[in-house]
């Protein structure tokens, strides 16, 4: 694995995030094992290239773009939906028609960097239990959803679409309320954007952002599949 590095070495292979370049690849190479997933996600690090016949490019961007569950800025719009319940929300149930949605074009042109192999690798880690899906359904039809990664206290969030008005954010606002009711610490959102911003999400020092999840790594992961609450609530474990 070739690397943009100062000095040190984390698990997998990996080059010290802290060492990184702010805005520009960490690493080239490896592979999209889920050994190697787990063990990028768990010191900070994540893929993101968009052609399978190159070499996985790894990242750790400073800033970091976080999202801690109890800053989710829910707009009067999507607080009606909410509460009238447009969308039914599920959760791990139609993972792989989740990355799908996520890897399909978008309307404004041009693919994603979503590749066959990064499916193939999230559907792995699925079935492992750390990756999962949050659906949000308009009768029978999938309107839009999300899937991330859970390590400890920890959501990675990978991608999210919508179909419908507010049909991804009604998936956010379910993922936030069932991480609060598990206190979870943050969902890593990964770049800044103005998007992420307007969900609440804020740009994080890098090396705040290490120190958390370093903390985080000596807590339990919640494998899955996980489930929505019932709506009377409750802090029920949904393992």
């Amino acid at each position: 694995m070739s690397a943009s590095r100062a000095r040190g070495a984390v698990a997998g292979g990996f080059p010290d995030p802290r060492t990184g370049p702010a805005d520009a690849p960490l690493a080239t190479g490896g592979d999209l094992s889920a050994e190697r997933l787990l063990a990028a996600y768990g010191h900070g690090i994540f893929p993101w290239f968009d052609d399978d016949r190159s070499p996985p490019v790894w990242w750790s961007p400073d800033p970091r773009a976080v999202l801690f569950p109890d800053r989710l800025r829910v707009s009067r719009s999507l607080a009606r939906r909410l509460r009238r319940g447009d969308y039914a929300i599920t959760m791990d149930t139609a993972f792989a028609t989740v990355v799908e949605g996520c890897a399909a074009p978008r309307e404004s042109g041009g693919g994603t960097w979503i590749t066959p192999g990064m499916r193939a690798a999230y559907q792995r880690l699925h079935a492992l239990g750390f990756a999962h899906s949050v659906e949000a359904w308009d009768g029978q039809r999938l309107a839009g959803g999300l899937y991330g990664v859970s390590l400890g206290g920890m959501f990675f969030g990978e991608s999210m679409f919508s179909r419908r008005t507010d049909a991804s954010k009604a998936a956010l606002a379910a993922l936030v309320a069932r991480l609060e009711g598990w206190r979870f610490e943050l969902i890593d959102c990964q770049l800044p954007n103005a998007h992420l911003s307007s969900l609440g999400a804020e740009p994080m020092a890098r090396d705040e952002f290490l120190d958390r999840l370093a903390r985080n790594r000596a807590r339990a992961t919640r494998r899955g599949p996980w489930t929505v609450p019932p709506a009377t609530g409750g802090d029920d474990d949904g393992d």
